[in-house]
């Protein structure tokens, strides 16, 4: 121990013991300071030092007193450390109590779980307060919004539409679509058609449906599909405040706001009558007067029953129940589909007037079919090709809403700048030229048996971006409402062969000696020396060379145009002369080789469509009982322009508002095929138009690829074809498609514009070369690439050993008839043709196969169903789905 801490020394007559047992006698009481006793053992050691307290005990009590209360709370009550017996011994102060706090939570004096287990008292006041916060916000927001007024809804802009130069095209949007009208101006069967089909409890309830509230504002904060207003008052609200249609729940609360104050200040008939003027019916029509002009071309007042059922279901989603179709917004909104749709909704909501008592059966029972509505575009402004153009740009905004952030609504609402892809002078070079056919060749008042109801429509895209530079629509817009580049239904025939040839080069054909399996990975790739049989009524096999049967056993025979054959004896035929005469039993053989999975693959890759493609498990697929757009066969045959990359046909650029760009176009380019597979079909399609049935397309001084098709029973033809820098599709068709005629259905072209038959080589390609010639005309001459060596010559086998019998020299028909179908009896075993036999097949089956006037290719039905091309109406193939382009 140091020196500064040593103890004294200790007096030996007295010091601590004497002290202790001076103390331990005094009978419980504190013993006196020892310097009040006057004895010598008042001085603690040597010399007599006065200490200031009397020992170490005092000196401990005096902290203890100063402040070592804390230590004995600590160490027990009234005890000092060490217990009863130890230093520090005394009764001391105990611990302060502890503060009240506010809220007791988690709560004091509890342990373990029960501390986090709120009091009643805390939940009291907890949920007190909650609601006293919601009448509070309430009562502010009530006192903060406005009762809307009628006169001041939908007033949509106008969008402003510009060429591809930038340059405007129309204005056009929401100047002239809103008329108001007092109540009385509206058929009371309006008025209880809307309230049976919407709000049975329009005139008692309070304005506000809590159940649908709490699950349009669910579904908005989780990210699911939001809904509008669920009673008519929300609803006119929703209307009221077009400006601001965002699908928030600031948003959606204000509203209910709006509506709860609308519905306790406003009558029941004004806020009627405001909904109904400010409803959007589709068609560019807000409020029932403007619907009731837009559809019917007569004054709200006077619509009758059936006619205020009908527009009810406008009221629905004018895009899936107007009648004349919305397949450039979404390929099922159909004629056919829409106005099933707008039959059965009209039906509901008679029935349900009935059931409330706003409707006599008797009166009820005389409206069982739809009004008949009147062409969808009355603005001359639209008229010509205008009003396509504007349809397929909407079109596309609305249908990749995703990308482009532009919905029905946004739309409706106007106020944007749409810069389209469209070129001003090919769109009106593309419709000199079909007008320029037409009234050359088409004579509808001279020959109505023939010439009426013929129809063309057309596209040309650029193969570097997938830009739609230019549509024929139609006849006019304002006349003819079915946009024929984008939509018709009728069958591409031959035109889809190509496909055929790139699936062959891509994956190639199977091997015939191995199993289903093992046959899809072990393929040989086949080049367009490849050699098949062009063999008219050839039996069409599988690929292991088994007869190929339908459902019915039925065999297949496949025919050729003027059911003539190639190259008698032997028939063999390579793939490049086959594409070049258009041989149907050589592409239906090869399709069938490759697997048919794999052409509607190759077409999908090129940018065709799936829902416009036809049954593929028959062998007809091959050429083309499928029905894509014109803007898609356009799009598909740019992919092999550009040497394999496909990029979706498109027709708006960019879109701008008050508020900046909101959409910017970006190129998406995909490696459909190598560039030795597009560039060896380009090359093939080039003999097409060099010396093939194509010829007419020729444009001088510069390289031009294509191909023709004919239809089964002569019901289209088209020509799509090529050069580097466009792609341009021209299809012709006889249809009725005014809006009276229910069946839509494709009518035969024999004998129409003064022919016998109409095919792909004549007024088609015909129209494509006069477009092209003027569309090119100042564009330099571009070569197409060099194809490599792709392939092997697949069938390069002898010919089986035959007998020939005299045959005159095969010489295509320029007149041919239509096939005939032949009925065959099913072969006996020993008569099973073995693979490559190119004489088999005389027998057997059933001949369903397609004519092709000129070489131009046919469609064949499956014998196990009915023929398709008369009854697939307008109903199939928009671009990209319908409500693209």
């Amino acid at each position: 121990m140091s020196e500064h801490r040593r103890k004294p020394s200790q007096p030996q007559g007295g010091g601590r013991a004497a002290a202790r047992r001076g103390q331990s006698a005094s009978s419980g009481r504190r013993a006196a300071p020892r310097s009040a006793t006057g004895s010598p053992s008042d001085t603690y050691g040597v010399g007599g030092e006065e200490r200031p307290y009397g020992g170490r005990a005092e000196a401990r009590r005096a902290a203890q007193r100063s402040g070592g209360g804390q230590r004995r709370a600590a160490d027990g009550p009234g005890r000092g450390p060490g217990g009863p017996n130890g230093p520090g011994r005394g009764r001391g102060r105990g611990a302060p109590p502890a503060k009240k706090r506010l809220i007791d939570y988690p709560r004091a004096g509890k342990y373990g779980a029960a501390r986090w287990v709120p009091s009643w008292k805390l939940m009291s006041g907890l949920f007190i307060g909650f609601i006293g916060s919601l009448v509070a916000v309430a009562g502010i927001g009530y006192a903060m919004v406005s009762v809307p007024n009628v006169a001041q809804t939908a007033t949509a802009q106008n969008n402003v539409y510009y060429w591809a130069d930038g340059s405007q095209m129309v204005a056009t949007g929401g100047e002239t679509n809103r008329q108001i009208v007092n109540l009385s101006q509206i058929p009371q069967a309006m008025r209880y058609a809307v309230i049976s089909q919407e709000n049975k409890t329009f005139y008692t309830d309070s304005g506000i449906d809590p159940k649908g509230i709490a699950r349009a504002v669910f579904n908005m904060a989780t990210g699911g599909e939001t809904q509008g207003g669920s009673t008519i008052t929300q609803q006119y609200v929703k209307n009221a405040r077009l400006d601001d249609q965002s699908q928030t729940i600031t948003r959606k609360f204000k509203e209910i706001f709006i509506a709860v104050k609308v519905g306790a200040t406003v009558p029941k008939d004004d806020i009627l009558a405001g909904y109904l003027n400010s409803a959007y019916y589709g068609r560019n029509a807000y409020g029932i007067q403007a619907a009731a002009r837009a559809y019917f071309n007569k004054e709200a007042v006077k619509l009758n029953p059936g006619e205020c059922a009908f527009l009810a279901a406008m009221l629905k989603g004018a895009t899936y129940y107007d009648p004349a179709g919305s397949t450039s917004i979404d390929p099922t909104a159909t004629r056919e589909a829409n106005s099933k749709r707008a039959l059965q909704q009209m039906q509901d909501t008679l029935t349900k007037m009935v059931q409330y008592n706003h409707l006599s059966a008797a009166e009820r029972a005389k409206y069982t079919s739809l009004p008949r509505v009147q062409n969808p575009r009355s603005n001359t402004r639209l008229s010509g090709q205008t009003g396509y153009l504007v349809d397929l740009a909407n079109g596309y905004l609305v249908g990749h809403s995703d990308e482009t952030h532009v919905t029905q609504e946004v739309l409706q609402r106007g106020g944007l700048s749409i810069y389209t892809t469209f070129d001003e002078k090919k769109v009106t070079q593309l419709e000199a030229a079909v007008k320029k056919v037409q009234q050359a060749n088409i004579k509808p008042k001279q020959r109505p048996e023939t010439d009426k109801f013929v129809q063309f429509g057309g596209a040309s895209v650029d193969p570097a971006s997938g830009a739609i530079k230019a549509i024929y629509g139609g006849e006019d817009a304002t006349k003819h409402f079915t946009n024929n580049a984008d939509q018709t239904g009728a069958q591409v025939g031959s035109t889809f062969k190509p496909f055929v040839l790139a699936a062959a080069m891509k994956w190639g054909v199977r091997n015939p000696d191995l199993g289903p399996e093992q046959a899809q990975d072990e393929r040989t790739v086949a080049s367009p020396k490849s050699l098949y049989s062009g063999k008219n009524k050839l039996k069409i096999k599988n690929y292991d060379g088994t007869p190929w049967t339908d459902k019915e056993g039925k065999e297949w025979l496949q025919t050729n145009d003027g059911n003539e054959s190639i190259n008698p004896p032997s028939y063999k035929i390579d793939l490049r002369e086959a594409m070049r005469e258009s041989v149907n039993s050589a592409y239906v053989q090869l399709g069938m080789d490759v697997g048919l999975d794999k052409v509607k693959q190759s077409a999908l890759d090129a940018g065709i469509l799936e829902n416009t493609l036809a049954n593929s498990s028959v062998p007809s697929f091959s050429i083309g009982t499928s029905d894509p757009s014109a803007i898609r066969m356009a799009g598909a045959y740019a992919t092999f322009a550009a040497s394999g990359k496909q990029n979706d046909p498109y027709s708006v650029e960019k879109v701008t508002s008050k508020d900046g760009t909101t959409f910017q176009h970006t190129k998406a380019t995909k490696q459909a095929f190598t560039a030795a597979v597009a560039d060896n079909v380009t090359d093939v399609l080039k003999t097409v138009v060099d010396k093939g049935t194509g010829t007419a397309a020729k444009l001088p001084g510069r390289q031009v690829a294509g191909k023709t098709g004919t239809t089964d029973d002569n019901k289209s033809a088209w020509f799509v074809g090529y050069t580097p820098q466009l792609a341009t599709s021209i299809g012709m068709y006889r249809m009725d498609d005014d809006e009276k005629n229910k069946s839509r259905e494709f009518l035969k072209m024999y004998g129409t514009g003064g022919q016998q038959k109409i095919h792909g080589a004549s007024f088609p390609a015909e129209i494509w070369h006069d477009y092209m010639a003027e569309a090119l005309n100042g564009d330099p001459a571009e070569p197409f690439p060099t194809p490599e060596d792709i392939g092997e010559i697949v069938n390069d086998t002898p010919s089986p050993s035959v007998t020939p019998t005299p045959t005159p020299s095969v010489t295509l028909s320029p007149t041919p008839t239509p096939s005939e179908s032949l009925i065959s009896p099913k072969p006996r075993p020993s008569d099973t043709c073995r693979k490559f036999d190119w004489t088999c097949g005389t027998t057997g089956g059933t001949d369903t196969g397609g004519t092709d006037t000129g070489g131009t290719g046919g469609v064949t039905p499956s014998p196990s169903e009915s023929t398709t091309s008369s009854t697939r109406g307008n109903g199939n193939g928009g671009l990209l789905g319908g409500s693209k382009g």
